[in-house]
């Protein structure tokens, strides 16, 4: 059974996502896409063999789209999983689910009332093995009870359209998610805690940031976002346990050994980081589907990072920190 995709978006992750799952990912092929340049879009369906459409509901509503991936811009985002919804077609949207953590709850309670998962949401850090070695020192008990984690989270630049808030809301809540994750808890505070500004960094934004999160069962994240680190992509994390400590370090591909230095390299943006876990996640999401299962990060982890990230933004403006207060989770998602 191959499952025939439409894609949303040919930027830069949609026109990647476009090449895998015509010709990476067993048992998928691309049929439609859409974006505003037009021109784009033709030229990456015209690469997988589709056809590009005049309007992403033309992509949802295709009778030769059997499933849709969103790479649309983020505030499209929950009109267009409504419409997947809608039309009984299962999505991956990238994240964010939606941009404000109202319009999640509209995605959740559309989804909830057919009576099944149609949603995964894009945390594809959750497919990383570095990040799976991680989770499975902290569930088996490997360290211990986690008590507290670090995390890093270093961008080479950024462009000068990239704001303050967007370090929360488009980098820091991949940390979001992987907290929840790994923890298996919810945040239920967040605080920004301003730093000496990079003189590197734009001056309307301010880099970096620290971000503490506080768990509900007590424990204490806390993540470094610098957006404008100037070296390179650097994600790190470590969690620290009462027995043991489990670290995830950027993976290297060579090291270089001469002069009495050690050198390695760092990856230079996050499709290099992660292009192969783009790949794994894609597969998990197709053999489910082909099997009848959406899996992966649901509608509901979408909802809690926003509506987390909405508060890092929160605690920014105010200095203050933020409780998080999230609505009852309904039992589709338990």
């Amino acid at each position: 059974m191959t499952i025939k995709v439409g894609v949303i978006g040919t930027g830069n992750i949609g026109a990647d996502h476009v090449t895998r799952l015509s010709s990476q990912v067993v048992g998928s092929t691309v049929t439609a896409v859409f974006d505003v340049d037009t021109a784009r879009a033709e030229q990456v369906a015209a690469s997988a063999g589709a056809v590009a459409r005049g309007s992403a509901l033309e992509v949802i509503d295709d009778p030769g789209v059997d499933a849709v991936v969103i790479a649309s811009p983020g505030d499209l985002h929950a009109e267009q999983v409504l419409a997947c919804i809608a039309a009984q077609k299962p999505v991956l949207c990238e994240k964010p689910l939606a941009t404000t953590a109202t319009d999640c709850l509209k995605v959740i309670e559309a989804e909830v009332a057919t009576g099944r998962r149609w949603i995964q949401v894009g945390f594809m850090r959750r497919y990383d093995p570095g990040y799976k070695v991680v989770k499975d020192a902290v569930d088996d008990g490997t360290i211990g009870e986690a008590l507290l984690a670090h995390m890093i989270h270093r961008n080479a630049v950024v462009p000068d359209s990239f704001t303050s808030p967007m370090a929360m809301t488009d980098s820091v809540v991949h940390e979001i998610d992987v907290t929840r994750w790994l923890f298996g808890q919810e945040i239920v505070r967040t605080t920004v805690v301003p730093t000496k500004p990079s003189p590197l960094a734009a001056a309307h934004v301010r880099d970096p940031q620290i971000v503490l999160l506080e768990l509900a069962g007590g424990g204490v994240v806390t993540v470094e976002v610098f957006v404008n680190c100037q070296y390179g992509y650097d994600v790190r994390c470590e969690v620290v346990g009462s027995t043991g400590v489990v670290t995830l370090d950027n993976p290297s591909a060579n090291v270089l050994v001469r002069h009495g230095r050690r050198a390695q390299t760092v990856p230079a943006d996050w499709r290099v980081r992660f292009g192969a876990t783009y790949l794994t996640e894609l597969q998990e999401w197709i053999t489910g589907l082909r099997s009848g299962v959406v899996g992966g990060p649901s509608a509901w982890d979408g909802y809690a990072a926003t509506a987390v990230a909405e508060c890092a933004v929160a605690s920014l403006d105010s200095g203050a920190p933020v409780p998080v207060g999230l609505v009852e989770r309904p039992g589709l998602y338990v």
